[in-house]
């Protein structure tokens, strides 16, 4: 039997928010360096996602921040948790995912969701409506696209006839797919190369998704975003960086990441948030017994990332709790389960 494979990584959203003091020059060059960094330390993969038209500057770019991460590393994979296809072009998408591709040596995975903000669909002409045909059109066009054969589709919301796509990757992205609702989960499970997870939800969805299609669980592969905070006193973290946890928890709900916002109240302060939310406080042990119990329950999981730093945290201190999470507890995990490097 062959040993399995688990990837652990870091996950990036870039956001910057007022009263910043570092500008968004310096925080792209000090994050590169982080992820340079973190994969001497044993890390194995580096997530990347988007948004557009915030303040904080959240990503609207990842495929640039892509490239720009393959040049700085040798070993690491590269991957979006995730970005929003139906507000792309997929034939443009699909060129630039190929061309990251090429550029890492295969070493980019492509992970898409539906989005749900309404400001950015407005702006790029899309209607929230018709997410679903866009996926799933937008899925088809880009699996052509790195075909190497021309792509042709007559569907509700393209029509290509015999478009010529190049350059084509000796080493075809996996194309992922993320969401919380059980239909974007189910979609997942029939479309996608791989189910993109957010804090734990909709993993048991997604092994019966795949059960319902007449799939074996042993033709899943999860890739689990995940929202612990690790730390040698996790509540004197939890109470150093509560701020920036507040900030992501609420803005997320405020966006309608977790349900119409008007149904969703606000967290009211950090601790609320943490015990509310999808945060989960370990130290060391705990971290790895959650882990250990997390990847034996579910054998999909092929990649766990970690947020690197919340909005507003300076990387420094992210970085603190990169290097414990790299030094007591992802060796741990591997030796208990006898993780392949």
């Amino acid at each position: 039997m062959s040993e399995r494979r688990v990837n652990f990584g870091l996950w990036y959203d870039f956001r910057n928010p007022a009263p910043s003091a570092v500008s968004f020059e310096q925080l792209y060059r000090q994050s590169l360096d982080q992820i340079a960094w973190a994969e001497t330390l044993g890390f194995d993969s580096v997530w990347l996602t988007e948004h557009h038209f915030c303040e904080d500057g959240y990503t609207p770019s990842p495929l640039v921040l892509a490239a720009a991460i393959g040049e700085r590393t040798s070993r690491m994979r590269i991957g979006t948790n995730l970005m929003l296809l139906p507000l792309a072009d997929p034939v443009r998408l699909a060129e630039d995912a190929a061309a990251v591709s090429i550029l890492t040596g295969g070493r980019f995975d492509l992970g898409v969701g539906l989005g749900y903000r309404a400001l950015e669909f407005d702006y790029f002409g899309r209607r929230l409506n018709h997410r679903p045909s866009l996926m799933e059109e937008g899925i088809d066009i880009i699996r052509q696209a790195w075909s190497g054969s021309p792509v042709t589709i007559e569907g509700k919301r393209y029509r290509i006839d015999g478009l010529p796509v190049a350059p084509v990757p000796a080493e075809a992205p996996r194309l992922l797919m993320g969401g919380m609702a059980e239909p974007a989960i189910a979609r997942a499970a029939r479309l996608g190369d791989g189910f993109l997870s957010t804090g734990g939800i909709g993993h048991d969805l997604y092994i019966k998704a795949l059960q319902e299609q007449g799939k074996e669980r042993s033709q899943g592969v999860i890739c689990a975003g995940n929202w612990m905070i690790v730390a040698p006193d996790p509540e004197a973290e939890a109470a150093r960086i509560g701020e920036h946890v507040l900030y992501q928890a609420n803005q997320y709900i405020s966006w309608g990441a977790f349900g119409p916002p008007e149904s969703v109240p606000l967290f009211r302060d950090a601790a609320s948030a943490i015990e509310g939310g999808l945060y989960e406080l370990c130290d060391a042990d705990g971290a790895v017994a959650n882990l250990t119990q997390m990847l034996t329950d579910y054998p999909e999981i092929a990649d766990v990332h970690f947020w690197a730093q919340f909005p507003g945290e300076s990387v420094e201190s992210g970085s603190r709790r990169i290097e414990y999470l790299a030094s007591e507890v992802l060796p741990n995990v591997r030796n208990d389960l006898k993780l392949g490097r």
